[in-house]
């Protein structure tokens, strides 16, 4: 891989095309969430989902000890002391979701160790999420006194449903691996050592795939699920109709004829 970003920044750019890598860089503080790292995980995004050599994007944390370990709590005096403060703070992680959700690339979330809070916001907001066994996921916002944005509430409803999700919330209890794919939170627990390349094949697979083809999937299902900045029906029709005009359509069917492995472009 090679490093896109000076050493003391929050988070770092690797490219490994077609693969691209968000790495979350506060291993002091288990990766917490501060304004500049937020700041930054939306410009880095934009870094990756501008590059036309990156076909799926992936975050993970520096170390094996925390993928997100929640906000960094230590800053909420000064930034997040009253509502007018928060309301000015939470335009930031917001942006960060809907990238993600608006990106036209894959994300996956890869996590090791702790993920709760933030972290479990950053990872819902990605398509997929692959757990090492060991990691802790939850959603603690009840022990802190703090309300969990309504966006991350309607996904993390529907990802593991309200039961479980009311669980989560009002409990403000930490989950195993385990736990979590049972819940649905997680699409696969993998042991440690074998997180990073299960990943990286499985990316690698979805970037043989037609970009067009995975872009529309997401925003369909952006829509069906009603997330913010979602297209409506008339949008996603029209984007399906498109697909049909693209050199990948054709592309795919002539592969499909001739026996051979298609060679997608994204046009």
């Amino acid at each position: 891989m090679e490093a896109e970003s000076v050493e003391k920044d929050p988070v770092l750019v690797l490219r490994e095309p077609p693969l691209g890598w968000l790495v979350m860089n506060r291993p002091e503080v288990r990766n917490a969430m501060n304004v500049r790292t937020w700041r930054r995980l939306a410009d880095a995004l934009n870094e990756l989902e501008t590059d036309a050599q990156i076909r799926v994007i992936i975050i993970r944390g520096a170390t094996s000890e925390a993928f997100i370990a929640g906000a960094d709590i230590s800053e909420f005096p000064k930034l997040r002391a009253d509502a007018e403060q928060a309301r000015a703070y939470e335009k930031t992680p917001a942006r960060v979701v809907a990238a993600m959700v608006g990106s036209k690339k894959p994300v996956i979330a890869m996590i090791a160790g702790f993920c709760l809070g933030g972290g479990v916001q950053i990872a819902l907001a990605c398509d997929l999420r692959f757990a090492a066994r060991g990691s802790h996921l939850g959603v603690p916002a009840a022990r802190l006194g703090i309300v969990y944005p309504p966006e991350a509430v309607r996904m993390l409803t529907q990802t593991v449903g309200p039961a479980n999700a009311r669980d989560l919330l009002l409990s403000g209890r930490d989950i195993d691996a385990e736990e979590a794919l049972a819940m649905g939170l997680v699409n696969r627990v993998l042991e440690p050592g074998e997180l990073e390349s299960h990943t990286r094949e499985y990316a690698l697979r979805l970037a043989r795939n037609a970009p067009l083809t995975i872009a529309a999937a997401k925003q369909t299902v952006a829509f069906v699920c009603g997330l913010r900045g979602a297209p409506d029906v008339k949008q996603v029709e029209e984007i399906m109709w498109r697909g049909f005009e693209s050199e990948d359509f054709h592309e795919g069917v002539r592969a499909f004829l001739e026996k051979r492995r298609p060679a997608f472009t994204g046009r």
